[in-house]
């Protein structure tokens, strides 16, 4: 697996794989070792998107004021407090993620996650201005029990990202002729 640090800030941001995949599981271990967090999601949690509106508020502790709505969603995850990320950063893997590819809303919840953690990943805010915090690390991790990479490049495909795919994975970020 090469060109992918889930301890680090570069893109991309969500990245596809068969479930147990070993590139990923050192990521992830590297994140940790470096004082980051791992939080795991249920892909049952995330069919709806008041599913993923809750599960997300919960595991990562969004404040109680979250909004419920996607917008919200991107400023929660940048703005993530220092005993969720660790003061480093976060991987969220979500596991069993097949169910998810024929959800209406799978193609807007990566973009979601994408947009969050741009924002996150960056020490500058949307025009240009230092942040009074550093970059944290944040990736998304979805492992899939039958991985079909060609099945979800195409899924997740849409103007405002940027796909990639390895020999084991399906990377996504931000397409930045579209949001910068």
């Amino acid at each position: 697996m090469t060109g992918i640090d889930l301890s680090g800030t570069s893109e991309p941001w969500v990245v596809f794989v068969p479930g147990g995949e070993s590139g990923i599981r050192q990521q992830l271990s590297r994140l940790e070792s470096k004082g980051g967090r791992v939080h795991h999601f249920d892909s049952r949690d995330l069919m709806t998107e008041d599913g993923i509106y809750r599960s997300f508020a919960e595991v990562l502790r969004f404040p109680g004021y979250f909004g419920r709505n996607w917008d919200a969603m991107v400023d929660c995850l940048d703005d993530l407090c220092g005993e969720v990320t660790g003061g480093v950063g976060i991987a969220g893997v979500i596991r069993s993620a097949d169910r998810l590819l024929e959800a209406e809303h799978f193609p807007l919840f990566v973009s979601v996650l994408c947009q969050g953690a741009d924002r996150a990943n960056s020490a500058v805010d949307l025009d240009g201005f230092p942040l009074d915090r550093s970059a944290i690390a944040e990736h998304f991790v979805f492992e899939f029990r039958e991985f079909d990479r060609e099945r979800v490049a195409l899924w997740i495909e849409q103007n405002d990202l940027t796909v990639t795919t390895g020999e084991t994975f399906v990377a996504a970020a931000l397409n930045l002729d579209e949001w910068h």
